[in-house]
């Protein structure tokens, strides 16, 4: 399997230089984080030659997909972070959708989420990167998100059409909205980009779940899943450790 670790979750509030120092610590390469512009480029540059890390993914600015008002500014957002994404040699891109506008039908925020994907295309296809976008639950995280149900990110994806828009799905969220993860994801594995996980209840350690993790992985492995497991959580213990212990679970189990 391979993994990524979400370095300003599982490495919250460490240096950039020290986050990707105990990812090789715990025997992973490829890191993940979220906002790209409060962070040195010319230090990640250097930090990641000198470690040996893959930067797999970041999000793009978060400006919202379902106001359509604000296509031109998301768009533009979207063409920085590409430019970053280059400078990183990234090939993937985290995207919020944003909150659920009052007393707008959510069928006008749907076409305007997908037409603003579409506006999307020539620059994703150019520059030969892809996007992912993510639903989050609202009864524990973002209480006002638009985009919480993985039925509809999948028919948004489809509605797109293009290879460069795919759904993260993100185990963690999907648990406390709907469950049946396996049912959701199995048929849809063509339109999943990505994976995240964390712990149920908490968001803390895999290993500290509701959630039987070993055999969620398998069975999407056994179904041909070829993407990357995002290890996105806060944990309660020391974090390489943490990491080593399921890595090492994963050895002892065969998994």
């Amino acid at each position: 399997m391979k993994y990524s670790v979400c370095i300003d979750d599982v490495f919250a509030k460490r240096s950039i230089e020290e986050s990707m120092q105990q990812v090789k610590e715990a025997g992973l390469d490829t890191i993940e984080f979220w906002a790209w512009w409060n962070k040195d480029w010319n230090e990640i540059i250097a930090l990641k030659n000198k470690f040996g890390i893959r930067i797999l993914a970041f999000c793009t600015r978060f400006i919202s997909l379902v106001d359509a008002t604000k296509r031109e500014q998301y768009v533009e957002g979207l063409r920085e972070t590409i430019e970053v994404a280059r400078r990183l040699d990234c090939q993937s891109l985290i995207t919020q959708v944003g909150d659920e506008i009052p007393g707008v039908p959510r069928e006008a925020q749907h076409k305007s989420l997908v037409d603003g994907l579409k506006a999307c295309l020539p620059y994703l296809e150019q520059a030969g990167i892809s996007i992912w976008i993510e639903p989050i639950n609202r009864k524990v995280t973002f209480p006002n998100y638009y985009l919480y149900s993985a039925e509809e990110a999948f028919r948004i994806v489809e509605e797109v059409g293009s290879p460069y828009v795919k759904v993260l799905y993100d185990i963690y969220h999907q648990q406390i909205t709907e469950g049946n993860l396996l049912a959701a994801m199995l048929p849809n594995l063509d339109k999943i980009g990505h994976i995240h996980a964390a712990g149920v209840p908490g968001h803390h350690e895999l290993d500290k779940s509701e959630i039987d993790y070993g055999y969620i992985f398998d069975a999407i492995m056994k179904a041909g899943y070829e993407g990357w497991f995002g290890l996105e959580y806060r944990p309660l213990d020391n974090p390489v450790e943490g990491l080593r212990r399921w890595l090492n679970r994963e050895t002892i189990s065969g998994q």
